[in-house]
Parts: C-alpha cells; sequence; structure tokens
C-alpha cells in the first residue's frame, strides 16, 4: 500500500483514499487479501482471558494478615501446639474457601454475559459480493452496510445512501449519527468525523459503501484495548488497610509477648518452659486468628446484599473500596438516563401536550396542560398517524418481561411509542401502504405513502426547519388553514423553545397527492400538523439518588462524548447541575480542556461537574489527575469509550444490559439493572462493609488486648497466672470466634450516609479505637484481676475459673457496645441482631457446658461456681456495657 498517511483517511478524498489503499470500487482480489492478511493478521482484538480458577484460588493468599496467621501457625507446631496450629490453619481454609467462591461466582457472572457482537461482513471481493467472517477483513476492503447491520471494522465511506450509525458504544451520543462520503477540513474528534464508521457500532438505516480503514488492534475499539493493558492496576485501599493493620497486630502480639516473657522468666524466675508457652499462647491471643475469617464474612455478606440490590462484585476487596468513594464519574447515556429516546412533548399550531411514559412501553398518557388526559382531537389524531405510519421500527416485548426491545431508528421508535400511547396500531395502516423513503439526508426528512378515502396521503416526518420550508398550509382546530408569517414565527418559536430543553425536534406534516410512489419532488406543498420532542430521559429515581450522594459528600461528575447541550439538560434534571447554573461555568468540552495548561487543568476539574465531547484518552486523563489529588473515584460506563477510565478507577462499574464485553472486563463491578441508584446502594453497603470490620476489629482487639493485660499485669504484682493456655485459646478461638461471626452481619443503621467519606489513608484502627480501648483495658483487667484475687483464698483453679467467667462476660457486652461506634444501643434495639443474640446465648451455654460438666471442666481445669457467684460476676462485668454506653452518649451530646 501507498506512503498516504491512513490514520487520517477523514481529512483525504475518495479517490486518494481507495489510491492509498491499492484499493477500488470493486473490491479486493484473493491474491491480494492473502498479502494483506499475513502482514496485518486477523480482525480480531487481543483476546483478555478470563481469570483462571487458579489464579482466583492464588489471590486470597494475598493478604498480609494471612500471611502473618500462617507464621503463627508454624511457632505453634514448632512448639507442640498442634491443637493451635490446626485451629489456625482452619481459620485460613474458612478465610480462602469464602473468598474464592465469592470472586469464582462473580467470574461466571460476567462470562456469561459476554456475546459475539460481529459474527459476518458483506464484502466484495473479486468483483463479487460475498458474506465472509468478519474476522477474515483486511485493510483495503470494500464492505456493504445496511439497517441493523453491525459495523466489522473502522472504515472511509465511499458511498452513502441516508447511512445513520448509532456510535452510543464509542462516543456516548445516543441519537443515530448520518454519515456522508464528504472530505473533513480540519482535524476533528472521533464523535465528529461524519465520513467515518467504526468497528462495534450499529447500522440505524440506509446504506453504505465502505472501504475498511482498520483492522484488529488497529481499530478505535483495539486503540482502546491497548490503553488498558498499560493502566498499572494498584492495590486496593482496603488491601492496604488490612495490610497495615497486619503490621499494627503483628507489632502489639510481638511486643505483648515479648513484655510478659521477660516479666515471667527475668524478673519473676519462673520455670523456661512454662513461660514460652504462655508466652507464645499471648502471641497468638493478640492475633485474632479469625480477623482475616471475619473480613471475608464482612464483604462476603455486602457482596451477598450488593448482589440482592442489582450489583455483582467482580472482586472481593473493591466492596469496601465503594464504601470510600469520594468522587463518581458517570456516563450519560443508560446510567443517568434510560437510553431510549421518548416523546415528552407535542406542539401543534394552538395546543400544547405533555406525554407520560418510560422506554419503549407504549403505556402512557398524552396530558394537558391543565393536567387532564387529552381527548383525541382530529389535529393529534392526525399527528399520531403521521408518527405510527411513517415508521419502519418495530417494538416488541421481551418474552418473560415486562422490559420492550427496540429494532430499528431511535427516532422512528419513540414516534412509534407515542402512536401507541394514543391508541393508534400501526397494524391498521399495513394494507393501505402503498410506498416508503427511508430518512434522506438530502432533504432530513423520511416519507410514507398510503392510500386513503379522499385520494392518495404522503405523510413526513423530519428535521422542523426543513419540514417548514416546504409547507404552504397548517392543520389548525378549524381545519386546513394556509401558512402565514405568523404561523412561521409561531412554530419557529416552539422549535427554539424546545431546542433550548435539549429535546431533538421532529416536524411532522402531509398532503394529498396524486402519486403512487414516494417522490422527493413531490415533498412540496405539505400542510404542517405539529412538532414533538423527543429526549433520552433521566431514569426515574436518578434525582433522588444525587441527592443522596451530595448528602453522604460525594460529588457526582458526567463524563460524556455526546453533546455539551444534552450534557448540560441531564446534568440538570438529575440534579449535577442547580437550574439556575451558568452552562457558561459549569459545562466544558474536551476541546475546552486542551487549551488549559496542567495547572489550570487540575483546577477545572475539581469545580466543574459536566464535561462533554469527551475522547476515552481525556476520561483516563481526567480519572488520573483526580485520583492523584487524593480522591477515591468510582467510575461508570457501559461502551468501549469508558474501559481505559474503568480500569483506572478505584472503583470501575459497568453496566450489564448491553453494555460491550471491553467495559465488563475493565471492571470490578457490574450493574444488572443499569441503574445509577445501584451505585448508591452499592456505596451504602460498601460503608456498612467497613463499619463492620470497623467495629469486628475494635471488639477483637480490645478483648485481645485485654486478656494479654490481665497475665501480665498478674504477673507483675506477684501474683500467680490467672488463665491456663487452653482457657487463653478458648476465649479467643471460641468465645470471640462465636461472636465476632455474628457481629460482621450488622445492617447499617440508617445514618451511613449522613456522613462525608473518610480519607483514602485512614487506617481500620484510628484514635477513634483509644477511649473503647481504655475502657476495655481498665475494666476487664481490673475487674478479671481483682476476682482472681479475691478468690485465690479459694484455690488457684477456683481464682482462674472466675476470671475466666468475668473475661468471658464483659467480652460478650461488648459485642452489643460494638454494634455501633457511634449510635447507642437503645437507639439501634438491643435484639434488633438476632445472630447476635443467638451467638451470645450460645456462648453462653458453651460456657456452662465447660465450667459445670465434670468431665469437661477437668480438660480445663474449672471449679464448679454457685448461681449467687455466677450472677454477681455478671453484675461486675456489665458495668463494661453501660460504661461505653455512656461514653458514646456523651460524645454524641
Amino acid at each position: 500500500m501507498n506512503s498516504f498517511d491512513q490514520h487520517s483517511p477523514h481529512l483525504n478524498s475518495v479517490e486518494d483514499v481507495l489510491h492509498s489503499f491499492d484499493s477500488s470500487i470493486q473490491g479486493l482480489t484473493s491474491e491480494e487479501i492473502e498479502t494483506r492478511r499475513a502482514r496485518f493478521g486477523l480482525n480480531t482484538l487481543p483476546d483478555q482471558d478470563s481469570v483462571s480458577t487458579l489464579l482466583i484460588l492464588l489471590r486470597q493468599f494475598k493478604s498480609a494478615l494471612v500471611v502473618i496467621l500462617v507464621i503463627a501457625a508454624g511457632i505453634s507446631w514448632y512448639v507442640g501446639q498442634s491443637v493451635d496450629a490446626w485451629v489456625i490453619v482452619s481459620a485460613i481454609v474458612v478465610d480462602v474457601i469464602i473468598g474464592f467462591t465469592q470472586e469464582y461466582k462473580a467470574q461466571r457472572a460476567v462470562n456469561s454475559l459476554k456475546k459475539q457482537v460481529v459474527i459476518a461482513a458483506k464484502v466484495l471481493r473479486n468483483e463479487e459480493l460475498i458474506n465472509v467472517p468478519a474476522s477474515e477483513l483486511v485493510p483495503g476492503d470494500i464492505i456493504i452496510l445496511e439497517e441493523g447491520d453491525s459495523i466489522p471494522a473502522d472504515g472511509r465511506v465511499i458511498q452513502s445512501n441516508d447511512l445513520r450509525t448509532i456510535e452510543s458504544s464509542l462516543t456516548g451520543e445516543s441519537i443515530p449519527v448520518s454519515k456522508h462520503s464528504k472530505q473533513l477540513s480540519g482535524e476533528v474528534v472521533v464523535a465528529d468525523r461524519k465520513n467515518m464508521v467504526w468497528r462495534g457500532t450499529l447500522v440505524a438505516g440506509g446504506y453504505a459503501r465502505v472501504i475498511v480503514t482498520a483492522t484488529g488492534a488497529n481499530t478505535q475499539i483495539g486503540d482502546i484495548s491497548q490503553s488498558l493493558d498499560e493502566i498499572i492496576e494498584e492495590r486496593s485501599t482496603f488491601t492496604r488497610k488490612t495490610n497495615a493493620l497486619a503490621g499494627q497486630m503483628a507489632v502489639i502480639a510481638i511486643v505483648s509477648a515479648i513484655l510478659i516473657f521477660v516479666t515471667a522468666y527475668f524478673i519473676r524466675g519462673f520455670e523456661f518452659n512454662d513461660v514460652l508457652l504462655t508466652s507464645i499462647a499471648a502471641l497468638v491471643a493478640a492475633i485474632p486468628e479469625g480477623l482475616s475469617v471475619i473480613f471475608t464474612i464482612v464483604l462476603a455478606i455486602a457482596a451477598s446484599r450488593m448482589a440482592k440490590r442489582n450489583v455483582i462484585i467482580r472482586e472481593f476487596a473493591v466492596t469496601e473500596t465503594l464504601g470510600t468513594i469520594s468522587t463518581i464519574l458517570t456516563d450519560k447515556t443508560g446510567t443517568l438516563t434510560q437510553n431510549s429516546l421518548v416523546v415528552e412533548k407535542i406542539m401543534l399550531a394552538d395546543e400544547e401536550f405533555s406525554v407520560t411514559g418510560n422506554g419503549w412501553n407504549p403505556e402512557g398518557k398524552i396530558i394537558t396542560p391543565a393536567g387532564s388526559e387529552a381527548e383525541l382531537t382530529p389535529q393529534l389524531r392526525k399527528l399520531m398517524e403521521i408518527a405510527a405510519v411513517s415508521n419502519n421500527a418495530h417494538i416488541y416485548q421481551k418474552p418473560e418481561s415486562s422490559g420492550y426491545e427496540l429494532i430499528g431508528d431511535p427516532t422512528e421508535g419513540a414516534l412509534l411509542t407515542l402512536a401507541r400511547k394514543g391508541g393508534i396500531a400501526e397494524e391498521e395502516y399495513l394494507s393501505i401502504k402503498l410506498d416508503d423513503m427511508p430518512f434522506s439526508s438530502e432533504v432530513k426528512a423520511r416519507a410514507t405513502l398510503i392510500g386513503a378515502e379522499r385520494g392518495n396521503e404522503l405523510l413526513v416526518t423530519g428535521a422542523p426547519e426543513k419540514i417548514l420550508h416546504r409547507c404552504s398550509a397548517i392543520l389548525t382546530q378549524q381545519g386546513e388553514e394556509q401558512l402565514s408569517d405568523s404561523h412561521g414565527r409561531n412554530i419557529q418559536d416552539k422549535i427554539d423553545r424546545l431546542s433550548d430543553k435539549a429535546y431533538r425536534v421532529i416536524a411532522l406534516a402531509y398532503k394529498r397527492t396524486s402519486f403512487d410512489q414516494v417522490s422527493k419532488e413531490d415533498m412540496e406543498d405539505l400542510c404542517f400538523v405539529g412538532l414533538v420532542g423527543m429526549i433520552d430521559p433521566p431514569r426515574v429515581d436518578v434525582k433522588e439518588a444525587i441527592e443522596k450522594c451530595k448528602s453522604a459528600g460525594i460529588r457526582v461528575v458526567m463524563l460524556t462524548g455526546d453533546h455539551i447541550n444534552t450534557a448540560v439538560a441531564v446534568a440538570r434534571d438529575t440534579g449535577i447541575l442547580k437550574l439556575n447554573e451558568s452552562a457558561d461555568r459549569s459545562a466544558l468540552t474536551e476541546t475546552d480542556l486542551l487549551n488549559l495548561n496542567e495547572e489550570e487543568f487540575d483546577r477545572i476539574i475539581q469545580e466543574v461537574n459536566v464535561f462533554a465531547r469527551l475522547t476515552p484518552r481525556m476520561k483516563l486523563r481526567i480519572a488520573g489527575r483526580l485520583q492523584a489529588a487524593g480522591e477515591l473515584i468510582a467510575m461508570t460506563g457501559d461502551g468501549v469509550n469508558d474501559a481505559p477510565a474503568l480500569k483506572k478507577a478505584d472503583a470501575g462499574i459497568a453496566m450489564g444490559i448491553g453494555g460491550t464485553d471491553t467495559a465488563r472486563e475493565a471492571s470490578d463491578v457490574i450493574l444488572t439493572d443499569n441503574n445509577f441508584t445501584s451505585i448508591v446502594n452499592a456505596i451504602e453497603e460498601g460503608r456498612i462493609a467497613f463499619n463492620n470490620a470497623r467495629q469486628t476489629s475494635f471488639f477483637l482487639i480490645t478483648t485481645n488486648l485485654a486478656e494479654s493485660a490481665t497475665i501480665m499485669l498478674a504477673i507483675l504484682v506477684g501474683l500467680p497466672l490467672p488463665l491456663t493456655v487452653t482457657q487463653l485459646l478458648w476465649l479467643n478461638l471460641v468465645t470471640d470466634g462465636i461472636t465476632d461471626v455474628a457481629l460482621a452481619t450488622e445492617a447499617g443503621h440508617g445514618d451511613v450516609m449522613e456522613r462525608k467519606p473518610m480519607d483514602r489513608n485512614e487506617r481500620i484502627l484510628n484514635c477513634e479505637i483509644i477511649p473503647f480501648l481504655l475502657i476495655n483495658l481498665v475494666l476487664m483487667t481490673g475487674l478479671s484481676l481483682g476476682t482472681f484475687y479475691f478468690y485465690l483464698e479459694e484455690g488457684v483453679r477456683m481464682a482462674q475459673t472466675c476470671a475466666f467467667i468475668v473475661l468471658s462476660f464483659t467480652q460478650l457486652f461488648n459485642v452489643y457496645n460494638m454494634r455501633s461506634l457511634r449510635l447507642p444501643i437503645l437507639k439501634i434495639g438491643f435484639l434488633s441482631n438476632r445472630l447476635v443474640n443467638y451467638a451470645v446465648l450460645l456462648s453462653l451455654i458453651m460456657m456452662y457446658v465447660i465450667i459445670e460438666i465434670p468431665a469437661v471442666a477437668e480438660i480445663f481445669n474449672f471449679e464448679r461456681v454457685s448461681i449467687w457467684d455466677a450472677t454477681i460476676l455478671l453484675v461486675l462485668s456489665s458495668s463494661v456495657f453501660w460504661v461505653t454506653e455512656l461514653y458514646k452518649s456523651v460524645r454524641k451530646k
């Protein structure tokens, strides 16, 4: 092929493009095809393999907590504590199984959503039109595109008969784009290259002959795929936080064990073997073996709750990341909006109406300005007839679903849905349809000829200015009248009003004719009937969801490839922009951004909430710069153009319905209902998950440190060991191990979305733990040591039994304290978490068994305790509960 710049075919004439690719209007020969295939390869994208089952399994061992548990198990095994070692190993196995199961199920869900978009292509080869697999196309091939086709490669239009394509997956623009073969002057963004077609987009209507200019990785989609490979995925925020927690716990455990060993062996002179065994038990106790499992359970519960709210989590750690999001970068089409065109306004010569309903669903009403349902007047009926008949769209109800599917042009689909709302069925007119002319870019209109009682009628829909220019009459309440200048000004005013609100405006007209075929020349002297304003409307509950984000301190920013006027209109309707907010200051295009220096760019993206006409690389740049500024971002999208930013984001959220495989593979989260509200629900569940992780961590750490402090202080003041190794392990593995799982299931208390997002570097263990730690250390240690000392006169065994009971009771009371770090238990309901109640009851029953049944009590070195003593110990232990609840009440005030 020639040295001509094949990267800019849109800037050159058809003849130059054909010459540069050594091709002709009749296509390539077999010899040329083989040569080019050897050079360019197959027309396929680099396959992003699904994550293997083995890799999903190995990913479960990345946590530093798991590594520390492995070390603890090794130490326990080395010193002969095989039971402890097996318990720790069991905790690791449970952790791995839960994490693996969740991620494996998510990967299967992703695989089930995959589909092959393009299978075959119509191509001219050896001067013959044949069908070939799309993967066999090469640059220079001449392909034929018709209505309904998926476009198999990037190409330059060389002949067009009103070709219109739907490019929302690539550019974000929901309205079909008209294509032509003319040479463009000056460099323009991809969305404005009207003489080019792109792989993976769809043909809405018309016909074209196209020369393939790029295949495989060289297409626009291929370029995006390659940019995905350039993005280095960082560790999730939750992984960083749990690794930091593991480091904190390791330091605490090692320091506690060393202090106990030094105090007992060097100061008190205890036997070396006894001291070593006790120190190792304290080491194991200070590292909560169940913490890693608890984190996994917290995330699994959150992922399960999210699944019920239409959110699939692909990787466990992102569950918590969602809870820390500070900025949502959202696509417009299909996420904030319904991804369908809906007629909302009807304007006749002397009347105006609103239209209710959503999507392609024919259920809806025509409403007068007074709010009543409109009668089907002759004017309104004529408009509905034109909408129904001058139309080639097909809408059908999905099997076993209440949803509706469109085949054809979205504009025609909106008109057909409007007609059905007005009670007009297109089937009634099939028998009298004589001829049809699809949308013509030359006259900016489409037309249908029908046979009527009073002669044939030509029904026309199209661009309002073009239709108005061709009209000589207007339909009013009194009937047909001559179109006056006053009528013209009135109609133009209505067009302007609808356009200012970002409506796509379509005019409808008709005429009686003697022709028996549609002719462009006959589209004169029309009778103007009315205007309709259609828009891709916001989803019903998006505005409320965005308000919820604002209350939670989360910024919502729109990034779209669509036109700026449409973006601003949707932003105002959804609450991203205030109704009176000037678009000049609050919305920018990529062209505006490219004119800024780095400092200005970083400032603007912090201030402006609407960005339009963006390319994938600009979306990626915005995401990266916001992250560099310390923001934790969630990026939503469904198109190929969204994939790089989805992968770059801290939480990439892809659409499950109609979204592209490229977007889903780049994401961490998939919405099965494509609804922005589901994102907000997921953030809420993520915040609850983080709260549960923190509350459970606080519970385990406060109680475990209290156990270590009790042993250390007893040794320092010259008392015998207040707990045996077996008793200590029971407290750590059973009493804590049952209740912490129940604590991990805590539901939200309605306040998580009323707080600002936490800092991305905020650790699970922070200063908030200090008051809880001091209360527990002082009360648990003081009560257990005081009890131990009081009962020593009855023997060490009885004293150890009572100290064990106090530590058990205080830990169980502490479970209720830790259900919320902010709200008093009386406000959230003492019995509202049934699993916590069951866990506490089970722990009490098991404590009774190991103390009161002689055979079991002998193993744990326990003495039987009277009901009176147990009651006194219970009352004393409850002080942990009352003091902590008092602290929460005082802090709240």
